[in-house]
């Protein structure tokens, strides 16, 4: 009896020695009501998950890490005061709500949803941003995943005034994936942050899809741009991964290149852009290879600086004009033997290795003329033009400076991604004035 005694006190004693653990999270049911919400936050404890139903007023602050998530048709709406939501704490998540009514205040970056500095680790996906100045603000924060938002932001307002979808400062190893993107400025502007992950999202009707300013070391894979001014904007930046992009009907790049550097872009589709498919800018070091060029105004257009970029293995298809460059230097666009296809190069293959038998130059002392001098667009079709492309036929050494492929492909390759069903496939037009010139952005 004794020893049994002993042996329970000694249980007791070490059960009471074991610290207590955390209090178990809780499930809180939140229905409208006047600071209902706001209370609800309050009262929460960490790692509690709150779920709402109906409307509430917002904004909301959350500075601890909580789960806020909808039941069909649950909304936030700040009536037009700051932002919807703002997230000040580490693991937070925001998921299935509609975020609407934000103020329109830019310098505070009104958004629907905001992630300040500090607040790592947050997952903001499957919510629905509607009206608001700003959609999703990333403000410094680290590790985020932001996937399947859907956003609309206010299109009332003059382009430059107007809010981007997803706006990224200074942030580093998140993951922005599955989102759409339909009004604003940009669908996602990513400054000064570096090591993330921009794959599948979808823009339409904006400015930039996605604009790039010094932005190091991230992969931009699997999106789609549809009918903005620009596609894929790639600024101040280096080491890129850029890959598996679509780009239909851009007003007037569908990718560009401005002073990026040491950077890949491969396995791109760019098809039917007013102006450029590809416009490179002061950009050197990259290595531009397996993509499709189809029925743009100008395939590449690529400016003096724009030093040691490989060209290999892209298909040049039906485009106005295949390439643009008015400087003096010759460029070797082959790597290894394998240069690029050229829907307008009538070449033969006698041996049969896939290979053109005589090197392709896509400009001609005709074409320089009449980017150095555009007036003589008037004279195209004069004797002294057509004197002049018969002088160069006979000395091939009059040939201006440009790209030269030593080994042009005779077939094109197959298009990295069909075209998608459902939409308007109609280039767009090759004058911008047609497309509202007011509106282009300035480059």
């Amino acid at each position: 009896m004794l020893q049994r005694l002993r042996t329970v006190l000694w249980i007791l004693a070490g059960t009471l020695a074991v610290p207590a653990g955390p209090a178990m999270a809780a499930e809180v049911l939140v229905r409208p009501g006047v600071a209902s919400l706001v209370e609800a936050i309050a009262r929460a404890e960490p790692g509690d998950r709150l779920l709402l139903e109906g409307t509430h007023a917002g904004p909301i602050v959350i500075d601890k890490p909580l789960s806020i998530e909808g039941r069909p048709g649950a909304v936030i709406d700040a009536g037009g005061e700051g932002s919807v939501v703002k997230i000040l704490a580490f693991g937070v998540t925001v998921r299935g709500l509609t975020l609407k009514g934000s103020g329109t205040k830019g310098e505070n970056l009104d958004s629907g949803l905001y992630i300040e500095q500090g607040a790592d680790g947050v997952t903001v996906e499957d919510n629905r941003l509607d009206g608001n100045l700003f959609g999703i603000v990333m403000h410094g924060s680290k590790a985020a995943v932001v996937r399947n938002n859907r956003i609309a932001n206010r299109s009332d307002l003059r382009l430059n005034d107007r809010g981007n979808g997803i706006h990224i400062w200074n942030n580093t190893g998140s993951v922005v994936e599955g989102n759409a993107v339909t009004s604003g400025r940009d669908g996602i502007y990513i400054e000064i942050s570096h090591d993330n992950v921009l794959k599948g999202n979808r823009f339409e009707g904006l400015r930039f899809a996605i604009h790039y300013m010094y932005a190091n070391n991230n992969e931009v894979s699997g999106n789609v741009s549809i009918r903005n001014h620009v596609g894929f904007a790639l600024m101040y930046s280096k080491a890129l991964k850029v890959f598996g992009n679509l780009s239909i009907a851009d007003l007037q790049h569908g990718l560009m290149l401005h002073t990026t550097h040491k950077s890949e872009a491969y396995g791109n589709f760019i098809y039917g852009t007013g102006e450029k498919c590809l416009f490179i800018y002061t950009s050197a070091g990259n290595d531009i290879h397996d993509n499709r060029f189809e029925q743009c105004g100008i395939g590449v257009h690529f400016t003096g600086g724009s030093e040691n970029n490989k060209f290999h293995g892209n298909t040049f298809l039906a485009n106005e004009m295949q390439v643009k460059y008015t400087g003096l230097k010759v460029y070797e666009w082959s790597e290894k033997g394998r240069g690029n296809y050229w829907s307008d190069n009538p070449a033969f293959d006698l041996d049969g290795n896939g290979i053109a038998d005589a090197a392709y130059r896509p400009n001609t002392l005709v074409d320089w003329v009449l980017w150095k001098y555009p007036l003589s667009k008037l004279l195209v079709s004069s004797p002294a033009l057509a004197t002049l492309r018969f002088v160069q036929e006979q000395l091939p050494t009059l040939y201006p400076g440009g790209a030269v492929d030593s080994f042009p492909l005779m077939m094109p390759a197959a298009a990295t991604m069909p075209l998608p069903q459902g939409i308007d496939l109609t280039p767009a037009p090759r004058d911008p004035a047609q497309a509202g010139a007011d509106q282009r952005p300035i480059m």
